[in-house]
C-alpha cells in the first residue's frame, strides 16, 4: 500500500491528476427509453436516422414561385396552396405560384419563396412588390442536421437541451451508461443522524446529509450507511460492505492528522490509499484511493472542508466514472473585491463569495464574512468562491481576485 508521509502539501492540480488519471469509466451500459433518460449518460455517439428538416420547407407564410417564370411586373395566379401537413400534390405550373406557409413541404418545381409582407393581392393574381432572390426563405433538407450524422458524442449528459432534439430525431430509445453506485457514510462518536435528539457532546451528521443530496444531483445511486462509531471492526465491516455494492465509497471524518490510527490500519488492509495532505483552505484532508473493488475518498469531517473537496475533486471523479466526458469545470475569471480578505500564504485559498453588479453594472465581489471551515450558513449566502492563489496573502478591497461561479450543485435557486 502507497501512503502519503511526506509533510509536504500537494497543490489540488496535482491531486486533481493523479485522480483522474488512475480512473475510468464504468463499462457496464443499458437501453431505456428516451422519455427516462433525464440526467443519464450516453454511451455511444447519437446518431441521426433522418435528415432535419426531413424535406425542404418554408421559412415564411408567403408564396412559393419559379423564379425563372417571374419578370418583375406580370401578376401570378395563384394554382395551389401547401400547408405544413397537407402540401401540395404535383408541379407547379409555370407562370403560377403557390401559397404556402411555414414549415409547409416546398412544391415540385418551386425554387424561391417570397413572403407574405412582400406580396400584394390583385384580381389578376400576386404581385411581388420587392426584389426577389432566387433560392430565398426555402430550408433545405438536412440543412440543420444530415442523416447518419452524430448529434451528441459519447458521455454527454442529457438534459433538456438535447432530450427534445432526439425527440425531434424519432429516437425512442438510447443507450447510456448505468448509474453509477456511492457508498456514503460518517465516522465518529458525537454524530448523531438528522432529526434525532442530541445527547452531551453531540452534534448532527450534517457531512453526509450534504454529500447525499450532491449524489443525487449527480444521478447517483445512493448507498447510505449511515453513521459508524469509533469502533474498528464495525469501521472495518463498513468498508467490506461498501467494497461489494458500490463503484465509490466516501466517507466523511477520519483522515485528519490525529484521528485514530486504525482507520489507516482496516484501509491498509483492504486496498492501496494515498492520504494526502491538500495544499488548499479549507479542506487540507482528503484521502484518495482503490480498495480491493471501489474507489474510495475520504472527505474531511469539518462541514465546509468536506463540501469543498466533494464539489473541487469527487465531483470530477464521479464525472470521469460516470462516463461524462463532456463535464467541464467551472468558469474562473477576474473581478474587482470590495472587501478585505484576510489570507496567509501557503494554500490555495476558497472563500464563499457573493458575485453582483454595481450601479454602473460592472461585475464585483464580496466576502460572505467569517470563513471558518465549520460556518456552512456561509454557502447560503454565496453565489461562488473566491479563489486566491496558493502564495497569496492578505487581499485589499478594490484588488483584483478569481472567482468561480458555482454549479448546479451549489446554486440556491
Amino acid at each position: 500500500m502507497d501512503q502519503c508521509h511526506t509533510n509536504d502539501l500537494i497543490s489540488l492540480d496535482v491531486a486533481l491528476e493523479k485522480l483522474l488519471s488512475q480512473t475510468k469509466t464504468v463499462t457496464d451500459t443499458e437501453i431505456i427509453p428516451l422519455t427516462s433518460s433525464a440526467q443519464r449518460i450516453i454511451a455511444t455517439d447519437l446518431i441521426s436516422p433522418i435528415n432535419v428538416p426531413p424535406f425542404d420547407n418554408s421559412a415564411m407564410d408567403g408564396y412559393g414561385l419559379r423564379f425563372a417564370d417571374w419578370d418583375g411586373k406580370t401578376p401570378m395566379p395563384v394554382a395551389g396552396k401547401s400547408f405544413a401537413g397537407n402540401p401540395m400534390e404535383g408541379e407547379l405550373k409555370a407562370g403560377c405560384c403557390v401559397r404556402i406557409m411555414t414549415g409547409a413541404p416546398i412544391p415540385q418545381g418551386v425554387d424561391t419563396v417570397v413572403m407574405q409582407e412582400s406580396t400584394q393581392q390583385t384580381d389578376q393574381g400576386i404581385v411581388f412588390t420587392q426584389p426577389i432572390k432566387q433560392g430565398s426563405n426555402i430550408r433545405k433538407a438536412g440543412e440543420d442536421i444530415t442523416q447518419g450524422s452524430a448529434v451528441f458524442p459519447a458521455g454527454t449528459l442529457l438534459t433538456t437541451a438535447q432530450l427534445p432534439l432526439i425527440a425531434s430525431l424519432g429516437i425512442a430509445d438510447v443507450t447510456v451508461y448505468r448509474r453509477l453506485k456511492v457508498a456514503v457514510f460518517s465516522t465518529g462518536d458525537e454524530l448523531q443522524a438528522v432529526g434525532l435528539p442530541l445527547a452531551d457532546g453531540q452534534i448532527y451528521d450534517t457531512n453526509r446529509f450534504t454529500v447525499r443530496l450532491m449524489l443525487e444531483k449527480l444521478n447517483c445511486e445512493v448507498l447510505d450507511l449511515g453513521v459508524i462509531p469509533d469502533s474498528p471492526e464495525k469501521l472495518k465491516q463498513t468498508f467490506i460492505e461498501a467494497n461489494q455494492h458500490a463503484d465509490l465509497v466516501i466517507s466523511s471524518g477520519g483522515v485528519s492528522v490525529g484521528e485514530a490510527d486504525y482507520t489507516k490500519q482496516i484501509l491498509d488492509e483492504l486496498g492501496t490509499i494515498g492520504f494526502w495532505k491538500l495544499a488548499i483552505k479549507p479542506g487540507k484532508p482528503f484521502a484518495f484511493g482503490k480498495l480491493s473493488d471501489a474507489w474510495f475518498c475520504g472527505l474531511p469531517g469539518n462541514p465546509v472542508s468536506a463540501a469543498l473537496t466533494f464539489y473541487q475533486l469527487v465531483q470530477p471523479l464521479i464525472a470521469r466514472l460516470s462516463g461524462h466526458s463532456q463535464w467541464r469545470a467551472p468558469l474562473r475569471f477576474k473581478v474587482p473585491v470590495t472587501t478585505m480578505l484576510k489570507k496567509s500564504p501557503g494554500r490555495l485559498d476558497f472563500q464563499r463569495g457573493i458575485l453582483s453588479t454595481n450601479e454602473q453594472g460592472q461585475l464585483q465581489v464580496a466576502t460572505t464574512g467569517h470563513q471558518g471551515s465549520h460556518v456552512f450558513s456561509s454557502f447560503s449566502l454565496a453565489n461562488c468562491f473566491i479563489v486566491l492563489e496558493r502564495e497569496r496573502g492578505r487581499v485589499e478591497a478594490g484588488e483584483m481576485v478569481e472567482v468561480e461561479m458555482f454549479n448546479y450543485l451549489l446554486k440556491s435557486e
